[in-house]
């Protein structure tokens, strides 16, 4: 039992480290990414929301392959592998290619690898953690997912100031992306798949091939909220548009991403305390808060004010919303319901970020960000129906 109970949590560390890394490489690039195609490519503003949503929506797209595949199998290892070796094939490529066609195909290669990793982690911490503790677990994983993205943007910072005088600069960044996703693919070996007699401990509590009722209420709930949450793309922008320099901001990023990291498990700890609505309803209130106040904002520093707010609603919702979905359904089809929740913000994501490309082309910056903000409210007040039917049920 002992044995057991180390090895269960060696899975949500090395878990955690996987995501530091990946997470590194995805914030060297992530935050440049847009003004590269904006300002060296010469993409509108609409192109990146586009390309940015074909992301998100491959990512979770793949996600419920991916579900669907751990489920059948009971495996993750294989799957987790092939996740990061895409992502590592596809992002040090995008420096041979400027056609619009091009880029698009490897940010959805991107997208793609990113999808078919993240189903297969989260079964594994949700398979390694027990239900009292789950939304600590789920907080480690987002802790050390989230100090890559601290590590990320320092690294940045670095290499923007090595580069700053080569005409390739852009360029040196996307290659240097390649190498801590090859750490990935060693650490993956000190991962332990969850023992198959693991996914049989829990009583069946839906009908075979079938999900809760309360599952897909949820689903719904947070298709209304992601409707106003588009890429974070067009906050890098909207902070460029307010007078944010190239230099800052990896360090406000690096800054967002300390924040989350601090308060990922002490919220997830709050969500075994006081359940997942109410810590996923203070998340909600604050992205609201935040979205409005990138609306309003004019100077540099309230840029600064508004990504740490960020980071505490990132903290209240990624892990937590994870650790309700694997208290809602049974183990037996845990993969499948991360799969379908992912798939569910993945094809959301592609409108909400074309529409919000659309309003700033069309009616000016902040119309986006009020737009984000109603609707989070919006599904806040369905968020709240739902958590007192679920008492009473």
């Amino acid at each position: 039992m002992e044995k057991e109970t180390k090895e269960k949590n060696r899975n949500v560390f090395y878990v955690g480290m996987l995501s530091f890394f990946g997470g590194l490489s995805q914030d060297i690039f992530a935050p440049i990414l847009p003004i590269y195609l904006t300002s060296v490519l010469g993409f509108d503003k609409a192109v990146v929301g586009i390309a940015e949503g074909i992301v998100t929506a491959s990512v979770n797209l793949f996600r419920i392959v991916a579900g669907f595949l751990s489920d059948k199998f009971k495996k993750q290892k294989p799957i987790i592998f092939l996740g990061y070796f895409l992502s590592m094939v596809a992002r040090p490529l995008l420096v041979l290619f400027t056609s619009i066609g091009a880029i698009l195909s490897l940010r959805l290669l991107d997208g793609a690898g990113k999808g078919i990793k993240d189903t297969p982690k989260d079964v594994l911490i949700a398979g390694s953690s027990e239900k009292k503790v789950r939304g600590r677990g789920f907080g480690i994983a987002r802790m050390l997912d989230t100090l890559g993205s601290v590590v990320g943007p320092l690294l940045l910072f670095a290499l923007l100031y090595i580069f700053k005088d080569n005409k390739y600069l852009y360029h040196n960044i996307l290659l240097f992306t390649a190498i801590p996703l090859a750490i990935t693919l060693l650490l993956i070996f000190k991962l332990t798949e969850i023992p198959k007699a693991e996914f049989k401990k829990v009583e069946v509590l839906e009908a075979k091939g079938k999900l809760p009722a309360s599952f897909y209420i949820f689903i719904a709930i947070v298709i209304i909220f992601t409707l106003g949450n588009s890429s974070d793309a067009f906050l890098i922008l909207r902070a460029k548009n307010v007078g944010v320099s190239l230099l800052e901001i990896p360090l406000i990023i690096a800054l967002f991403n300390l924040i989350y990291a601090t308060c990922a498990v002490p919220f997830g700890s709050l969500s075994d305390k006081i359940g997942r609505i109410p810590t996923l309803a203070i998340g909600w209130v604050v992205y609201a808060l935040v979205y409005l106040g990138f609306a309003l904002t004019a100077t540099p520093i309230s840029v600064w004010i508004l990504y740490s707010l960020y980071g505490i609603y990132y903290a209240t919702n990624e892990g937590v919303s994870r650790a309700m979905l694997a208290d809602l359904v049974n183990p037996d089809h845990r993969g499948r319901a991360f799969g379908i929740y992912g798939m569910a913000i993945g094809l959301t994501t592609l409108p909400a970020s074309f529409l919000a490309g659309f309003l700033w082309d069309k009616f000016g910056a902040q119309v986006p960000f009020f737009f984000g903000a109603t609707m989070s409210l919006i599904a806040l007040l369905a968020l709240l129906v739902f958590s007192k039917k679920l008492r009473t049920t």
